[in-house]
């Protein structure tokens, strides 16, 4: 009997509803995804999720967000297993890209897909390395604090600094989502540094870890931590951060997972600097 054909497959845009099979797709290929991200990436950018059908079964799935009119992020890229070698990811995949139209789109790749993706005219920018460990009790520094409403625009501005695109609306989910606790350490009315922990199918996760230097970096990481102490916690840090590499390290952390981010053009210019910790490896 003969496999169906990639022109027998049914790609529509995908709702929140859909996306727990997606996730359970992401767990089972030990992603760890968050538990309760799909919300905020919704919030984003309802209509860049995708999935692919034969019969009405779900097979396939990807998602390509645009963040205003430059830049665009593709994550979940996801074929389920007893379904690949059939061309259900290529073409789902060139489906959903038409929705970035002409942003330049960046996406964290796993090392088995990465001559793929530059086949697809992905050039590499730098490797992610997720650090993985046990969080150690530490004292919470007493100029970093839980978010208030009162810092979120402040933050928003900041985050802007660190990533290749505003994204506002996806902040005001992932900073208060279910789970969610964010953290900000402020010199007088200026923000020095923010990070987020949220719950994760097998660990907490960090991200962002966004800080003006070092001293702000850990005295963040020491305050998300707490959250989780004596406990597995997980963070991605890009390797062009040396200073981010050495605070995972110096609590004993160690890298469990690589991905490659890479775009298909240029990005405008951020504080790579700030980056101790990534948001997400689905959204950027």
């Amino acid at each position: 009997m003969a496999s169906p054909a990639p022109e027998d497959l049914v790609i529509t845009q995908a709702g929140l509803d859909d996306w727990p099979v997606v996730r359970g797709w992401a767990v089972d290929e030990g992603w760890n995804p968050g538990v309760s991200d799909s919300a905020a990436f919704f919030a984003q950018d309802p209509e860049g999720f995708f999935i692919g059908r034969i019969d009405g079964e779900p097979v396939s799935a990807i998602s390509v967000v645009n963040y205003g009119s430059d830049y665009a992020f593709l994550g979940w890229y996801l074929v389920r297993p007893d379904a690949r070698g059939h061309g259900y990811g290529l073409t789902t995949w060139k489906t959903a890209l038409a929705h970035a139209e002409n942003r330049t789109v960046g996406l964290d790749g796993v090392v088995a897909q990465q001559d793929n993706y530059r086949r697809s005219g992905f050039e590499l920018a730098h490797r992610t390395f997720r650090y993985t460990g046990t969080a150690p009790a530490r004292p919470v520094p007493a100029d970093v604090r839980a978010l208030r409403p009162e810092d979120v625009e402040d933050i928003t501005a900041y985050d802007a600094t660190c990533t290749p695109a505003d994204r506002p609306g996806f902040l005001a989910h992932w900073l208060t989502g279910p789970g969610h606790h964010a953290v900000v350490r402020r010199a007088g009315d200026r923000v020095t540094g923010f990070g987020v922990i949220r719950p994760g199918h097998d660990c907490p996760r960090i991200g962002p870890l966004f800080a003006d230097t070092p001293e702000d970096a850990r005295a963040v990481f020491d305050a998300l931590i707490a959250e989780a102490a004596g406990g597995q916690v997980a963070i991605d840090v890009p390797e062009t951060n040396p200073a981010g590499v050495a605070l995972a390290e110096e609590v004993g952390f160690t890298p469990s997972f690589e991905t490659a981010r890479m775009y298909t053009g240029p990005v405008r210019p951020y504080a790579r600097e700030r980056v101790f910790g990534v948001t997400t490896l689905e959204l950027g």
